[in-house]
């Protein structure tokens, strides 16, 4: 498999660079979209949410409204995609938000912080709490519309090639880890990589890294990741819950009829509650693989977590203390938090405790 994500078509490219603005429809005629991933093809369940996505859009426009989706590199670089969307080089993209919090510590919030919230909470937040709203006021200080399309569900915390016993093993450790939970391992005395999806693995094989992390069995093993990195640890403390979105450009969404901007919407959830139920579905049989092919998977040690999250906490006091966007955003996300955890602690929790105590 090919892990590196390059342009391959020059032609391609140069119209991208010349920047062309999306074309604005008139009302019934055929419309012709490119959405721009920030992940391989390989990875079907999280690449595979745009194409979800796109085909619902084909299917409830009865074929007028079409959107041709390409992969990380194929446009342009996988992390790329979000000023492509803003400048107008393509109409939209797919991605994790908080690959960009370099812009904007903000546009972690949208994905996922660490002990953020989980999975069903995040989607509470976007839908019911002030979380949709909040973000797409956010967002469009970079011409874009957000819709939610995709959540992993909690992840796992990666692969090591040396075994983790205490924070001391975080010392000087170089982890490829995604978005803002850098900022947090930096804290602990390690050295955050972000690479993207496709690259990961030949970093890891070669030592550039000594440990990465990217989503959970199934995509890890079909990355290969465990012929590099014997040890797998859990749980991923960075990600309990991270949304994927589908961003569209201003000018583009604003030319759409108010039935396919309805159809955008509600093809967006479809595929943000498909994605979900593939990983549940399939992370289980990816797992018992891993163990069957004799990866050692770990629980963190208890000091990691403890300075995990109180290291957590500090990073987000200095960063209200300077960012008013975040400090807006996250005033509101901690006090949802707050209240879904008080509430999952009598349900889910307890729940879940007992039924996986059971062994069934």
């Amino acid at each position: 498999m090919d892990r590196r994500s390059v342009i391959k078509n020059a032609g391609v490219a140069g119209v991208l660079a010349a920047g062309a603005a999306p074309v604005v429809h008139a009302q019934g005629a055929a419309i012709r979209w490119r959405l721009a991933s920030s992940f391989p093809k390989a990875l079907d369940t999280i690449y595979g949410a745009a194409e979800t996505f796109a085909k619902k859009v084909g299917e409830m426009s009865g074929g007028k409204f079409t959107i041709t989706v390409h992969a990380g590199g194929e446009l342009m670089p996988a992390f790329g995609v979000i000023d492509a969307v803003k400048d107008g080089t393509v109409e939209m993209c797919h991605t994790a938000p908080y690959y960009f919090f370099g812009k904007d510590e903000t546009f972690a919030i949208g994905c996922a912080i660490p002990f953020g919230l989980n999975s069903r909470q995040m989607t509470a937040w976007m839908y019911q709490g002030n979380g949709g709203k909040l973000m797409r006021e956010f967002y469009a200080k970079y011409n874009m519309v957000n819709f939610p399309c995709g959540n992993t569900g909690a992840q796992m915390g990666g692969w090591y090639r040396k075994e983790i016993k205490s924070v001391k093993d975080i010392k000087g450790m170089k982890m490829r880890i995604g978005g803002f939970a850098g900022k947090v391992l930096e804290r602990m005395g390690g050295v955050p990589q972000n690479i993207p999806g496709g690259e990961i693995y030949t970093a890891l094989e070669k030592g550039t890294i000594d440990a990465a992390e990217w989503v959970g069995p199934y995509d890890d093993q079909k990355l290969g990741f465990n012929k590099v990195a014997p040890f797998y640890y859990y749980p991923g403390w960075w990600e309990g819950g991270p949304e994927l979105d589908v961003f569209i450009n201003q000018k583009a969404y604003d030319s759409l009829s108010a039935e396919n901007k309805a159809i955008v919407e509600a093809a967006a959830a479809f595929a943000h509650t498909e994605m979900q139920a593939k990983y549940d579905a399939r992370n289980p049989a990816a797992l018992k693989q891993l163990v069957g092919q004799k990866v050692k998977v770990l629980p963190f040690p208890k000091d990691v977590l403890d300075l995990a999250y109180k290291e957590s906490m500090a990073l987000y006091a200095e960063v209200a203390a300077k960012n008013p966007n975040w400090k807006k955003v996250y005033d509101d996300y901690s006090a949802f938090r707050k209240d879904q955890n008080l509430w999952f602690r009598f349900t889910e929790a307890k729940f879940d405790s007992f039924m996986q105590s059971q062994k069934l």
